[in-house]
């Protein structure tokens, strides 16, 4: 029987993770009949598109619409899940802001789950989507 996480034990894995800790994701809530979790990511210098820009790079913000997409379906799985396949549209600028980003499970199938992502700004902008495909199957570990 499969045991959902809580927003607490997400938070854990973010931290425990090298990448997933430097991009700073924290929850911000969880809503598992909702099948949603919302993460806040600040902007930090590393994060720039250009030195001194505030702008995001498109890189760390693809990198945070996938760990959201994975972590909206972890939720229910119970674990980290390997990502198949994800595709972002970016629609306008971030630009000295943190990223609120929500992911929504759309799919939770026996191999294969599908969650989006908005991103919105600390405004409520919305700046970015993706979709994410991830595998479901059980560990092999």
């Amino acid at each position: 029987m499969t045991t959902p996480l809580d927003a607490e034990q997400i938070q854990q894995k973010f931290d425990a993770s090298p990448f997933n800790a430097w991009l700073g994701l924290k929850v911000v809530s969880l809503d598992l009949p909702k099948q949603e979790i919302t993460v806040r990511t600040e902007m930090r210098p590393e994060f720039e598109r250009g030195t001194g820009t505030s702008q995001w790079h498109g890189g760390a913000i693809a990198a945070v619409i996938d760990t959201v997409g994975d972590f909206a379906l972890a939720a229910l799985a119970g674990r980290g899940l390997p990502t198949i396949n994800f595709r972002v549209d970016y629609l306008r600028p971030a630009i000295k802001t943190a990223l609120i980003s929500v992911g929504r499970v759309r799919r939770s199938g026996k191999s294969v789950g599908v969650a989006d992502v908005d991103v919105f700004d600390e405004n409520g902008t919305l700046l970015a989507v993706g979709r994410g495909t991830y595998s479901t199957l059980p560990s092999a570990g």
